[in-house]
């Protein structure tokens, strides 16, 4: 039994990387379920059995996207002291995680808004989640009296905001630059909404 499951897991796993190849190709509107199951070398049966539908696929890359950028920005935050720092490290582990994945970047953002209520719901939760992080840690900026006490849901969902614009303007530029360049005078945007002018900066470099 265990065998099989493993089986059946990574052959789910090799149907979603042959999806996130199609839909990168042709977009989710035009993307084809026949498509993907070529790319995955499975029978449609097959790809029926993991998956009822393209949404079905498309909403199981989009969460594993939002779990893989959740897990590198846990994990940058760990290696930091400080809740300012924390959030520094976190949003560009973000920057740098979609610059190296252009296309998915622009799946998600651009795209995929043709893709359902559902896909519309997950991604405002994901949103969600991803500005509860930095509310959260800037809630530790004031209890540690980093920062004065402001409202920091309301600066969470705008640090997230602004963040998500930056990468959308980067995705539709015809000819980007390095997204990672953006960052340092976000951050000095972001800082100063919460009343910090100066704190030395990371490196950008990959």
């Amino acid at each position: 039994m265990k065998v099989e499951q493993e089986r059946s897991i990574a052959r789910r796993q090799r149907i979603v990387d042959a999806a996130l190849e199609v839909f990168s190709r042709r977009g989710y509107r035009d993307a084809a379920m026949d498509e993907i199951a070529s790319e995955a070398e499975t029978s449609k049966g097959g790809l029926y059995f993991h998956f009822p539908n393209k949404q079905a696929i498309f909403l199981a890359l989009l969460d594993r996207t939002a779990r893989l950028l959740r897990e590198r920005a846990e994990e940058a935050i760990t290696a930091h002291d400080g809740p300012l720092a924390r959030l520094d490290a976190a949003l560009l582990v973000v920057i740098r995680t979609f610059a190296g994945h252009r296309s998915l970047a622009r799946l998600f953002l651009i795209e995929a808004f043709g893709a359902g209520r559902e896909f519309n719901r997950r991604m405002a939760e994901i949103h969600a989640e991803f500005a509860e992080l930095i509310t959260r840690h800037l809630d530790e900026a004031v209890a540690q009296g980093a920062i004065q006490p402001l409202d920091t849901k309301l600066a969470g969902k705008a640090w997230f905001g602004a963040l998500n614009e930056v990468v959308t303007a980067w995705v539709l530029d015809d000819e980007p630059g390095r997204l990672e360049d953006s960052y340092p005078a976000l951050r000095v945007l972001l800082l100063r909404s919460v009343g910090v002018l100066e704190q030395e900066g990371p490196r950008t470099g990959v």
